[in-house]
């Protein structure tokens, strides 16, 4: 049995933001808010039945406008991740984009998708987000309109489905920059260590030190990078030489186009708690938070007052490769008039289950 209800979270430039909640009988909750198209909950049951959130976030509408530069559960796009050089090219015509991480271009640009309120239906279950971005917004091509499906059944899983439609060629990549803490959002960095990490993928896209991709992989065997095999994550980041630890596109080894493929499994041993991710995209961004503030500035005060800090969570934000635009060899980020572009990510939460995860499901 599923509920699902909505309520009143504020209002933006004189509109509404919805706040809408699914339960499950389990205790799990999810809540999601029309600002941003924002994940702003998710509670999940420990294996004593002890109920925490996971996701990090804030409490109130006014620090996701003004203080949510960290992007915590957002929609991102048009383009998520970065685009080199803030510019590209579409049959000869250069779009430039703004400059919002050096010279680069970062999830969308000034005002992405995460700053805006979206449209909201509710069809069952189902909450469908949407909102047009009109030609030229942050200097991408075309009218694109995008939708957002959240929905949850009761396996204790969030379902999300991407789709986006356009006027003239352009640039997409949309996804979810939820931060993930199994033990609970407020326990910090030292409980992110004791999360052990799986993910399907046998490379990663090589980066420059600006994290702009070179068009090159690197086989993560004998690597840092490699976390085929499950993996303590404080063990596995301290295996990293970068000082700024993960913030890689790993390539998931078995994508298959169109199909949900798994792509990666975190458990919290202590709690019990796990996540599966499942995604028909080819690439996943682990991050871990390492541009939270650090142990000697002042934390970023989330939900209940807590103060995030610098690998307090994890994200595992499904994506096609970055900067795809400016390499031939990476599957195409152009979405063309007639087309639909489609994105779809399970998140499957659960406790105490030790299961082998297919490769592939239907």
């Amino acid at each position: 049995m599923v509920y699902l209800y909505d309520e009143q979270f504020g209002s933006f430039k004189g509109e509404v933001v919805k706040k809408f909640t699914w339960g499950t009988d389990s205790g799990f909750s999810v809540s999601v808010i029309s600002y941003g198209a924002i994940v702003q909950s998710i509670k999940v049951p420990d294996k004593s039945g002890i109920l925490s959130d996971v996701v990090l976030g804030f409490d109130d509408l006014d620090s996701y406008v003004s203080r949510n530069d960290p992007h915590l559960g957002s929609t991102v796009g048009r383009c998520a991740n970065r685009i080199g050089g803030a510019s590209f090219q579409i049959d000869g015509f250069t779009y430039q984009l703004a400059k919002n991480i050096g010279k680069d271009h970062l999830h969308g640009g000034i005002i992405g998708f995460d700053k805006v309120n979206w449209n909201y239906t509710v069809n069952g279950n189902k909450v469908i987000l949407s909102y047009l971005s009109k030609d030229c917004e942050e200097g991408y091509p075309g009218d694109l309109v995008t939708s957002v499906i959240y929905d949850v059944k009761d396996d204790d899983t969030l379902y999300v489905e991407f789709i986006a439609t356009t006027t003239k060629k352009t640039v997409v990549n949309l996804t979810n920059h939820s931060y993930f803490n199994l033990a609970g959002h407020g326990t910090g960095a030292e409980e992110v260590y004791n999360h052990v990490i799986s993910i399907n993928a046998d490379k990663i896209t090589e980066t420059t030190p600006e994290s702009i991709p070179t068009g090159r992989f690197i086989k993560v065997g004998g690597t840092a990078y490699d976390l085929r095999v499950p993996a303590r994550l404080g063990d596995a980041m301290n295996r990293q030489a970068d000082s700024e630890l993960y913030d890689d596109n790993f390539c998931v080894t078995s994508y298959e186009e169109k199909a949900l493929n798994f792509v990666s499994r975190v458990t919290h041993p202590p709690s019990g708690r796990y996540l599966e991710l499942y995604s028909d995209q080819p690439g996943v961004q682990l991050y871990t938070s390492n541009f939270l503030p650090s142990p000697s500035e002042p934390a970023l005060i989330g939900k209940q007052g807590v103060g995030y800090r610098r690998h307090g969570a994890f994200c595992l934000e499904t994506q096609n490769y970055p900067d795809a635009i400016h390499h031939p060899g990476f599957p195409s980020a152009i979405l063309q008039p007639g087309d639909v572009n489609r994105h779809r990510v399970n998140y499957r939460f659960g406790v105490g289950k030790e299961i082998g995860p297919e490769v592939v499901i239907s």
